[in-house]
């Protein structure tokens, strides 16, 4: 039988809990060094059974303990998971009226069931990398510039020598 998954926060330990804190660090370091690509994870049942962990679902444990050990709490949510716009501008780091522009601008798609506006996770995701990608190809071509110029060379008014 397949349930559906949900959308739901993991909370680190608190600071009143030192010793599931220290465990968790002692899993991190031991999941980081663990890593190894000539072994494959297991997962171990409290009955003994094992499975082998594909290489993607232990990174994604990997990474969900090392977040964890820093003190983060973990949001575990399907792609097609709906937000509320405060909790898409929380993931974009941005205010909830800047989103809102991006909405009403195309940039990001979203539906409106009621009065609310509601953004697929998905989307949300799709634009995110697009931003990225688009600001890095920015930075690329201002390097790229400078360079060409000899701009990068002058620091603070003064010009370095190689």
């Amino acid at each position: 039988m397949t349930s559906a998954v949900e959308q739901h926060t993991v909370l680190p330990p608190s600071v009143t809990e030192p010793d599931a804190r220290q465990e968790l660090r002692r899993l991190d370091e031991f999941i980081t060094l663990a890593a190894s690509p000539a072994h494959q994870a297991k997962l171990v049942s409290p009955d003994g059974g094992e499975v082998v962990l594909p290489d993607r679902v232990y990174e994604v444990l990997r990474d969900v303990v090392k977040a964890m050990a820093q003190g983060f709490a973990v949001n575990i949510a399907p792609l097609n998971a709906v937000l509320t716009t405060q909790q898409a501008a929380d993931m974009l780091d941005i205010s909830r009226p800047t989103l809102v522009k991006l909405l009403e601008s195309g940039e990001i798609p979203f539906e409106k069931p009621g009065r609310h506006r509601r953004v697929l996770l998905s989307d949300l995701l799709e634009y995110r990398a697009r931003s990225r990608a688009e600001r890095q190809e920015i930075l690329d071509e201002l390097t790229a510039s400078a360079n060409r110029d000899g701009s990068d060379d002058i620091v603070d008014g003064f010009i370095q020598t190689r």
